[in-house]
C-alpha cells in the first residue's frame, strides 16, 4: 500500500492555501515542527558510518543479492495492503452485474431485429444500464482510480536498490509517489544507526533511511522505509548494519539471505499481516490473545485482499541505465536534481523549499527561563532600635 508515500508527495508539493490548514491544525494541537541544524544532520550522517550490530542480517524480503547488488522490498504500510483493493472491487461490482445484464439485452435485441420481432420493449433497459455503466464508471475513473492505483494498476512493490559499485542507492516508486530517483549512498541517515534516531523502539515500523535537502540537491528531503516491520529496535539494527556493511565493506562475511520470488505466492500476501506483531503476542495477555483469534477472519479477508492487489498489477522493472550500472564499460547513473522533475513541480519544490531547508550552524541553547532573587524583607524600625 503507496498511501504513506502518496501523502508524504502531496505533502512537499502542497499548496500555500493548504499548509495555512495544516499550520492551524498544528497550532490547535500544540504540534511544534522544527528544522534540523547542520551540526545535528552532520551528526546523524556520522552515526551512520559506524557498526551497531555483532549479527548483521536481513528479514527480507530480498529480491537480488550479488556481488554489488542488494534490492529489498520498501513501502511503510505494505503490511495494511488489502483493504482498497476489497473497496475497490465492491464498488466495481454493480458495473458486473449491469454490464452482464446489459449483453444479455443486447443480445436479446439483436435476435429480435433478426427474426423482425418487436423490440421497443428493450429499449429502456438497454437505456438504462448503459447509462448506470457510464456514470458508475465516470465517477470511479474521475474520483476514485487515484486511489485505487495505491494498491491496483501499478507495480507490484515499492523497491530499493543498494549498489555497492557505483555507491548510490535507486528508489523504485510510481510517478504519484515522487517516481524512481537516484541518491549517494554517502549522506544517509537511519532510524537503526543510533537511539537518537531510532523511531518508536522499533515496534510495528521498518527500518527507516532519510537523505536531506543537503545531500538530495532536490530542494526536499527523500526517505524510504526498508523491510519488513520490526519487533524491536535491535532488528533494525541487524537489519541496517547488514546494509552498511554491504555497501561499506562487501558481501564477505555477511549471511546470504533467502531470495524472494516477484511472482504473487498467496503466501506473500497473507503473512505481511502478522509482521511487527510477534512483540505484542508474547507480553499479551491470555484475553488478548483469545481476541486475537476472534479476528482472525479479518485478517483473513486483508490478506484476501493483499493477494487481489498484488494479483492485479505488475513486476516492478528498472530503466535499463539503473540495470547496468556498475557493469564494466557501462555508465553511471547521474543523481536526481531539481532539473530531472517536470516543470510545474519544479515550481511547486522551488515553493516550499523553505519548509525543508537545514539551517547552518549549531542549534542555540534553550534559554531555562529567567531567574529572580529573592527581595529581602525590610528591616522593622523596632528592631533597628
Amino acid at each position: 500500500m503507496y498511501f504513506f508515500e502518496w501523502g508524504c508527495w502531496k505533502m512537499q508539493l502542497e499548496r500555500e492555501d493548504a499548509r495555512k490548514g495544516d499550520e492551524k491544525f498544528d497550532r490547535k494541537w500544540g504540534i511544534k515542527r522544527e528544522l534540523p541544524y547542520e551540526s545535528e544532520d552532520d551528526e546523524d550522517q556520522a552515526a551512520s558510518r559506524f557498526c551497531v550490530s555483532e549479527t548483521p542480517k536481513t528479514r527480507g524480503p530480498v529480491y537480488v543479492f550479488s556481488e554489488n547488488i542488494i534490492e529489498l522490498r520498501s513501502g511503510m504500510w505494505e503490511t495494511k495492503r488489502g483493504l482498497i483493493t476489497i473497496l475497490s472491487l465492491a464498488f466495481f461490482m454493480p458495473v458486473f452485474l449491469y454490464s452482464g445484464a446489459l449483453i444479455e439485452l443486447i443480445f436479446t435485441f439483436i435476435e429480435s431485429l433478426i427474426e423482425q420481432e418487436t423490440y421497443k420493449h428493450l429499449l429502456f433497459p438497454v437505456v438504462f444500464y448503459s447509462l448506470m455503466i457510464s456514470t458508475i464508471a465516470g465517477v470511479y475513473f474521475k474520483f476514485g482510480l487515484r486511489i485505487s492505483r495505491l494498491e491496483m494498476f501499478t507495480s507490484r512493490h515499492l523497491l530499493i536498490r543498494f549498489n555497492r559499485k557505483t555507491q548510490q542507492v535507486h528508489l523504485h516508486r510510481p510517478s504519484y509517489c515522487g517516481g524512481i530517483v537516484t541518491l549517494p549512498w554517502k549522506g544517509v541517515t537511519s532510524s537503526g544507526a543510533s537511539d537518537k534516531t531510532a523511531i518508536a523502539g522499533g515496534v510495528g515500523v521498518p527500518l527507516y533511511l532519510y537523505w536531506s535537502p543537503r545531500v538530495t540537491g532536490t530542494l526536499h528531503p527523500e526517505d524510504a522505509w526498508v523491510g519488513k516491520a520490526g519487533n524491536n529496535q535491535a532488528e533494525l539494527r541487524d537489519e541496517w548494519e547488514f546494509i552498511r556493511r554491504f555497501m561499506d565493506e562487501g558481501p564477505q562475511g555477511l549471511p546470504r539471505p533467502r531470495i524472494t520470488s516477484h511472482f504473487p505466492w498467496p503466501w506473500q500476501a497473507f503473512t505481511p499481516q502478522f509482521e511487527g506483531l510477534t512483540h505484542y503476542f508474547r507480553r499479551a495477555s491470555r484475553t488478548t490473545k483469545v481476541g486475537l483469534l476472534l479476528i482472525c477472519p479479518a485478517f483473513l479477508i486483508i490478506g484476501l485482499g493483499h493477494w487481489l492487489s498484488l494479483l492485479l498489477c505488475w513486476k516492478p522493472r528498472w530503466p535499463k541505465l539503473i540495470r547496468q550500472a556498475g557493469l564494466p564499460g557501462k555508465p553511471i547513473p547521474p543523481l536526481t536534481t531539481l532539473a530531472d522533475r517536470p516543470p510545474h513541480i519544479q515550481e511547486r519544490l522551488r515553493a516550499n523549499a523553505h519548509l525543508w531547508t537545514v539551517r547552518p550552524g549549531k542549534r542555540p541553547e534553550r534559554k531555562t527561563g529567567a531567574t529572580f532573587r529573592r527581595r529581602q524583607p525590610k528591616p522593622n524600625n523596632s528592631e533597628q532600635s
